[in-house]
């Protein structure tokens, strides 16, 4: 196939043509984005100014559609963006009726918003809400948490909350079905040493549902483990006839994981030796199995030996 040579003159117009058609449709490109266009964002209704005095219940999803009039710039910015837009809506008219006109607050709504964007409708433009008697409920505060202690280090007491328990106030049958309150979930790595904080608690799913406080602080003790040989005698459990079982041996060495300021009390008092007789008795088991109870969380055990036993049975 013969090659088309071009001239350099031909050359330089091709690419001036090319260019024209470049700069034409940029400058399209910056003179659309620079019209304006109404289109649909989707939001999340959050509450102020809330009835002090009557508990009330939403009878539609907190999720309202903005329609929104701005450039194609901030249109474009719009659909790149990942963030979701939030709008505080006030319900102080709840004093006095039981519904809320998002039509009467379009001003406030507008001022929430920085840039020179107008929201000019929002779907629904009404809120609807149910109302019954607000109710009191005090319930433990529960932690949670995502740890990683150091090696040789673990969680050696209790946490201690201040307060443990959060004032819950609400419709009585919303309020009747919580028994405890999460915190955030804190986290941290590399632990080694004790930790003093504050965190706050889980926020409300529920717009008609308060708490009180809203953060606690927390204490938690972390300490160095070392492992502990404790030697525990064994019990017969499940034998009903009362044989006389003779166990060999008699005695299981346990290696557990313990504190060091818990290394001297940590004994048979909080750990206990089993088999199970009825193993014996009902599946012929020639061997019984060693069961572990270990009554303090702070104990870790790694470790039984023998894991089983022989025995002997005098009838």
């Amino acid at each position: 196939m013969a090659l088309i040579r071009l001239s350099l003159g031909e050359r330089k117009r091709i690419s001036m043509f090319f260019t024209c058609i470049i700069l034409a449709f940029a400058a399209w490109l910056i003179y659309s984005l620079s019209m304006k266009y109404d289109y649909n964002v989707k939001a999340i209704a959050s509450f102020k100014s809330l009835p002090q005095n009557k508990a009330f219940y939403p009878l539609q999803s907190d999720t309202v559609v903005l329609i929104i009039r701005g450039t194609g710039w901030q249109l474009l910015f719009n659909k790149l963006s990942k963030s979701v837009s939030e709008i505080k809506v006030d319900l102080n008219s709840l004093e006095r009726r039981n519904f809320v006109s998002i039509k009467e607050q379009m001003a406030d709504i507008n001022n929430q918003f920085f840039s020179n964007q107008t929201i000019i409708k929002v779907l629904p433009d009404t809120l609807f809400f149910d109302f019954t008697t607000r109710t009191v409920k005090r319930v433990p505060i529960r932690f949670k948490s995502e740890l990683e202690y150091k090696k040789q280090f673990g969680q050696s007491k209790e946490i201690i909350l201040k307060p443990s328990h959060v004032t819950v106030t609400g419709p009585a049958e919303v309020i009747k079905e919580i028994s405890h309150w999460d915190t955030d979930t804190f986290k941290a790595k590399g632990i080694s040493g004790n930790i003093s904080s504050n965190i706050e608690l889980k926020k409300a799913k529920e717009a008609n549902i308060s708490i009180f406080p809203n953060r606690v602080e927390f204490k938690l003790e972390v300490e160095e483990f070392t492992e502990k040989e404790i030697e525990i005698p064994i019990k017969v459990i499940n034998n009903p006839n009362y044989y006389k079982v003779k166990l060999v041996p008699a005695i299981v060495k346990v290696y557990a994981m313990t504190s060091l300021s818990d290394y001297s009390s940590v004994d048979e008092n909080h750990i206990s030796a089993t088999v199970d007789l009825s193993l014996w008795a009902d599946k012929q088991a020639t061997r019984l199995p060693v069961t572990i109870v270990n009554r303090n969380p702070f104990v870790q055990i790694s470790r039984i030996v023998p894991q089983q036993v022989d025995f002997m049975i005098s009838k």
